[in-house]
């Protein structure tokens, strides 16, 4: 087997200390940093890639990440791949629904997926014994789903009651309207469950074209963490998943471009006591190099909840401001990133009387940091976002989640290393020019929830994008 794959793979090793030999600013990075271990990248023949951190200890995370999502999709068939991600567990060619479930329960194993605009990701956490039942159940489910016609009618009334349940998160509904009204007539300002009347009409063709379409080997990523050994986990990866297409004939396997406009949606509902809004400036993409100065700013910018007990004296000059004046129940920022665009806003549950007022603290906040950023500031800012992006790498999971999203948007796994050193080199300077790239003067896409009777018209909301200074 190793023979044979001689020829068919390309392999590279990404370290932390062969990245940063070439770089200035590593001198003052922590050592455990520094001795990250490595990300090991293979490429099959298929383009198919392979990408894993070894580790200790006795279980280990594998999935699969398919660069594919509601974005791919079109108003027709909106909601095809939360569909398929629910059939793939409803029984295959050599495995009933029935064995999968005894037989992923007898190993001690977690299989789950999910779907999002831009990916769909199958991933299971295992014994390291169990590595290669992992990958034949994830290769089974993935390559031979049966779609059987029951099982796809009783699927219907799921997914249906799972958008029941959605419809009652507000947040949830939120920020699907914000996308709505930001990206309009185009793919990413769908829903990724879907229409109700595409959920009724989806059928096993609909299924088995967007797997011909968007399964390719080249849109794959093998993804692994823990107690792995590449070698292995390659081997496993051209045995179950070698024989995948390496193209699509079907132009409609590229996703529409993003076109942001700027606009607002309102859903007024006065039985609710509270109101629900979202405001955000169209912002940068992974592989911007706005990117991070962008991630400075949302933590720049906080969040707060009125059940926790700082206040007045946050770092945050807009979380000070809602604690103060008691503007909202809670406040969080957020940086949004697809491939090509993203959205940087704040979104808010608060009183309906404290709306304007709200708008107001929050855009002079947002315009602020094109103007009042100050090196102190930034510097909270950078070691606040080194703890958050360390302690998403806890576990497994966490690291494998990591290595195939990051291998889907950059093409490559950046180090902790490589990802401080980037984080340091956003200074004051590169805020405010982020800032008056992305926000000075620029439009917004609002959407509210709720008892919205006092939430400022659209007019308002832009005047307030820039300020009149001499």
């Amino acid at each position: 087997m190793a023979m044979s794959l001689k020829g068919a793979v390309r392999s590279s090793v990404v370290t932390a200390k062969g990245l940063l030999t070439r770089s200035k600013s590593t001198a003052a990075l922590p050592q455990y940093i520094l001795n990250s271990p490595a990300t090991e990248v293979t490429t099959l023949g298929n383009g198919l890639r392979v990408a894993s951190e070894g580790g200790h200890g006795e279980t280990a995370t594998v999935g699969v990440w398919i660069d594919a999502g509601s974005r791919y999709e079109t108003a027709r068939n909106n909601g095809v791949a939360h569909f398929l991600e629910h059939m793939a567990f409803k029984g295959t060619s050599k495995r009933t629904q029935c064995q999968l479930e005894v037989e992923v329960e007898n190993i001690g194993a977690h299989l789950n997926a999910y779907t999002s605009r831009e990916q769909t990701v199958y991933y299971a956490k295992v014994f390291k014994q169990d590595l290669p039942q992992a990958m034949d159940i994830l290769s089974d489910i993935l390559q031979n789903a049966t779609f059987d016609a029951n099982a796809i009618e009783r699927e219907r009334d799921v997914i249906l009651r799972e958008m029941q349940e959605v419809e009652k998160e507000n947040e949830e509904v939120i920020f699907d309207r914000l996308h709505e009204t930001a990206y309009q007539g185009t793919g990413l300002g769908r829903t990724i469950l879907g229409p109700p009347e595409n959920i009724m009409s989806i059928n096993r063709d609909d299924l088995t074209d967007y797997i011909k379409t968007h399964y390719t080997a080249p849109r794959v990523v093998i993804a692994g963490a823990g107690a792995i050994e590449h070698s292995q986990l390659v081997d496993l990866a051209e045995k179950h998943f070698g024989n995948l297409p390496s193209s699509s004939s079907d132009a409609l396997s590229l996703a529409d471009a993003a076109v942001f406009t700027g606009s607002d949606i309102r859903v007024r509902d006065d039985s609710q006591p509270l109101a629900y809004t979202a405001i955000a400036f169209e912002s940068a993409g992974w592989a911007s190099p706005q990117a991070f100065p962008l991630m400075v700013m949302q933590t720049l910018l906080g969040c707060w909840d009125r059940t926790s007990g700082s206040g007045a004296n946050m770092a945050s000059q807009l979380c000070t401001a809602v604690a103060e004046r008691n503007l909202a129940h809670s406040i969080m920022s957020f940086n949004t990133c697809y491939k090509d665009t993203g959205l940087f806003g704040v979104y808010a549950v608060a009183e309906p009387t404290s709306l304007q007022d709200l708008m107001f603290y929050t855009l002079e906040s947002m315009v602020g940091l094109c103007h009042n950023v100050t090196e102190e500031d930034v510097a909270r800012a950078r070691t606040q976002l080194k703890a958050t992006m360390l302690s998403q790498l806890d576990g497994s999971s966490q690291i494998c989640e990591d290595i195939g999203r990051q291998m889907l948007t950059y093409g490559r796994r950046m180090s902790p290393a490589e990802v401080f050193a980037r984080i340091d080199a956003v200074d004051a300077a590169a805020v405010k020019a982020a800032a008056k790239e992305f926000i000075n003067d620029q439009d917004v896409a609002l959407a509210g929830l709720g008892a919205i009777h006092e939430l400022p018209d659209y007019n308002w909301l832009r005047r307030r994008t820039y300020w009149m200074r001499v």
